[in-house]
């Protein structure tokens, strides 16, 4: 064989392993991590619109007249409130006596049921002398003929 064929072999040959070598130095290397996203812009904030200012309730009334419609109002709510207090105090006057009349008659119920224990205890009794009477005086001469 001539030289330069064997060179020519050679050479393929020492080719052929570097780039063995240089696959093999790339697939022992680690993947780099993934690019972190660059994040997008904050959309801006939605503005709340301007509130509209508050109309006056009472247009084209003066300081007196709002004074004056304020002192009758004031008044209304203090004949109101003193008509509430009334009230309140007329219905704790019946709460009582409501309280008074049902504890009457808790009383004069327990008494009824006293009296009614009585009379049934009396009527037990008149019944068990009803009944010895009866065997005594009945069915005790019929017996002994």
């Amino acid at each position: 064989m001539k030289p330069s064929q064997i060179f020519v072999i050679i050479t393929i040959f020492v080719s052929l392993s570097l780039i063995q070598i240089s696959f093999a130095f790339e697939t022992e290397q680690e993947p780099e991590p993934p690019q972190i996203p660059q994040p997008s812009p904050a959309p801006e904030p939605i503005r709340m619109p301007d509130p509209e200012p508050t109309p006056d309730p009472f247009p084209g009334e003066s300081d007196s007249e709002k004074v004056k419609r304020l002192t009758e109002e004031n008044n209304n709510l203090k004949q109101q409130n003193s008509n509430l207090q009334s009230q309140i105090s007329s219905l704790k006057n019946d709460k009582q006596r409501l309280q008074e009349e049902i504890s009457v008659l808790n009383n004069s119920i327990q008494s009824l049921r006293e009296i009614t224990l009585e009379q049934v205890r009396v009527i037990l009794e008149l019944t068990n002398q009803l009944k010895e009477i009866i065997f005594e005086k009945i069915f005790s001469p019929t017996i002994q003929l």
